[in-house]
């Protein structure tokens, strides 16, 4: 990959915990997140600057916390990294986020990004004022893996472990390493400053499938797609609500190789009637449900059913 000879490494701030501050010194718990710019994270780490192998820069997206993330600073922290990418300069992308919805957000610009650079998200289970953070340990492994010359793609980088955007997930509300990629298992680790692939290279970077959506992302209305879960006494009577109410897209959670109640099966077949685009997913969080067969529905190809439905609104986006 080419580069000019000025290096550059842009860091985009969201909020989150690793932006977060507790009144009671030292908590791990109870804080508010999303406190600190992302300049001021930057400049609490000794580093950095080495690690990215020359500028440093920062931008401010957004200030939330990833459980309130929307479509709204979704358009925008796309439309900045795209804008990024297409800097010569710039060698790679760090995104500062909340731990809540990173996987989904991970999976929205995978889905968006020619990202033939790295786009490496980071965030932290400690605030910022915490008695020991974890959040300068993962920013300085970020941005090390974000100059890294073999990285490319969107990934996640947190408690040393180098994740894919498809497969990484957070499995604990409150464990240090607290994402996995399950059966897939990690790409890679940081360790002591050096970025280590797990099968001894970098994997490929993935053409994004809904790249002809950005220019105008911020402008377009987002579809309506809503989860809901197959369990025991499921009755169907949401998902006629949700026909109801517009809903463009269902993605139904299913039990075991993707089994539905009966009662929650024919509401979606009645769904599908009134033009409703439906996707299965698994509960399960490990394995893949086979491929699905006479039914009117698509199976989520693998996807988690939080993945799933991204990919379900960016496809009903570009539907007339």
């Amino acid at each position: 990959m080419q580069v000019a000879a000025t290096r550059k490494i842009v860091v985009l701030g969201t909020g989150g915990t690793i932006a977060g501050t507790s009144s009671v010194a030292g908590a791990s718990v109870g804080y508010t997140a999303a406190q600190i710019g992302v300049r001021q994270l930057l400049a609490a780490v000794p580093g950095l600057a080495q690690a990215a192998g020359g500028v440093l820069e920062a931008e401010q997206v957004a200030q939330i916390d990833s459980k309130d993330m929307d479509a709204d600073v979704w358009a925008r922290l796309a439309q900045r990294c795209a804008a990024h990418l297409a800097d010569p300069a710039v060698a790679g992308i760090v995104v500062t986020h909340g731990t809540d919805t990173l996987e989904e957000t991970a999976w929205l610009l995978h889905e968006l990004l020619d990202a033939a650079k790295p786009v490496v998200l980071t965030c932290a289970m400690r605030p910022a004022t915490a008695l020991v953070p974890d959040g300068p340990q993962n920013l300085l492994d970020a941005v090390t893996l974000a100059a890294d010359p073999s990285a490319r793609g969107v990934l996640v980088v947190a408690a040393g472990v180098v994740h894919g955007a498809r497969e990484v997930g957070k499995v604990h509300p409150l464990r240090l390493d607290a994402f996995a990629s399950g059966d897939g298992g990690p790409l890679g680790w940081v360790e002591a400053g050096q970025v280590r692939w797990a099968h001894g290279r970098a994997p490929l970077a993935q053409p994004p499938s809904h790249a002809a959506l950005l220019p105008a992302l911020g402008a377009t209305a987002w579809p309506r797609v809503e989860i809901v879960t197959s369990h025991a006494g499921a009755d169907g009577a949401l998902v006629d609500w949700l026909v109801e109410k517009g809903a463009r897209g269902i993605v139904a959670t299913a039990t075991g190789n993707g089994t539905l109640h009966k009662a929650l099966e024919a509401a979606l077949a009645r769904a599908v009637a009134a033009g409703v685009a439906v996707r299965v997913a698994l509960r399960c969080p490990q394995g893949r449900m086979l491929d699905v067969h006479d039914a009117p529905w698509q199976g989520a190809d693998g996807l988690s059913p939080v993945k799933a439905r991204i990919s379900l609104m960016l496809e009903l986006m570009r539907s007339p």
